[in-house]
Formats: structure tokens, sequence, C-alpha cells
């Protein structure tokens, strides 16, 4: 019983951290603001631009898209995390379990999705798996920390 507990906090840890995520800077404000604000050509510019990065809104072009990539992030994020936080101990193996995650997710999302889009093709449908994969690897941390602590704080 106390595997399934840890394995459960651990999950719920990462999926609540990544639902924050996507909630608070993916939407239409924060992401008009990035684009007008975050310009600079260093660290925390670039974090500030990634985190925009699962965009979903009610208006736009390809609102269908980018609505559905946000979705299915949080989605494939949590089978992730949720499959293999048996299989990894506390700290460091469900840091990088909830950082792998957020690459994985994001990348499969940006793909699935990218064939949603008017001008869709394999190399665009690549091309955006690995812009995804860049979000996961700069944002991913956070998950990371969070799936660490939720498993942490379960054992």
């Amino acid at each position: 019983m106390a595997l399934f507990t840890r394995t459960r906090s651990a999950t719920s840890s990462g999926t609540f951290a990544i639902i924050v995520l996507v909630l608070a800077f993916g939407n239409q404000a924060y992401t008009e603001w990035a684009a007008r604000h975050a310009q600079g050509a260093n660290a925390w510019d670039l974090l500030l631009r990634t985190l925009a990065w699962p965009s979903w809104g009610f208006s736009g072009n390809g609102v269908l898209a980018r609505d559905l990539r946000a979705l299915l992030l949080i989605v494939f994020v949590a089978a992730i995390i949720g499959l293999a936080a048996n299989g990894v101990s506390a700290g460091a193996g469900a840091f990088f379990l909830g950082w792998f995650a957020v690459i994985l997710g994001a990348a499969l999302a940006a793909l699935l999705t990218a064939f949603l889009t008017r001008d869709a093709s394999l190399y665009g449908a690549l091309l955006s798996a690995i812009g995804a994969a860049g979000y996961g690897l700069v944002v991913g941390w956070i998950v990371g920390i969070a799936t660490s602590v939720g498993r942490r704080a379960a054992g």
C-alpha cells in the first residue's frame, strides 16, 4: 500500500506542476507579454519565452492544434510519470523522471498536433517536436523538482 501511495503522490505532484505551468504561462496574456518583453539574449529571457510554448487560447490561427497540444502535454506527462514512478527511487531518480517526462511529453504532443495544421508535413512535425523537446529541457526541471518532492513526501 505504501508503494502505491508514493507512486500516486509523485504522479499527482508532477501533474499538478505541469498543469500550473501550462495554465499560468500558456495563456494568451502571458504569451503576448513574453513576445513583447522577453526579447533579450540572456538566460532569463530565454526561460520567459520558453515558458510560453504550450500556448492555448480561444482565438487565433491554429487554436485547435494549440489547445490540443497543451492538453496532450499534460496527459502525456502525467502518463509517463505514472507509468514509471514505481520504478524510481526518491530524490534524483524522481527528479530526472519528471524532467524527462516533460521532454518526451512535449515532443509527442507537438509531433501529433503538427498534423492538424494547414501546411502539415512530416518535416514540419519533426521540427515542431524538436522545439517542444527544447521546452522540456528548459522547463522540465520544475516538474522534476515537484515529482521528487512528491515522491519524498509520501515515502
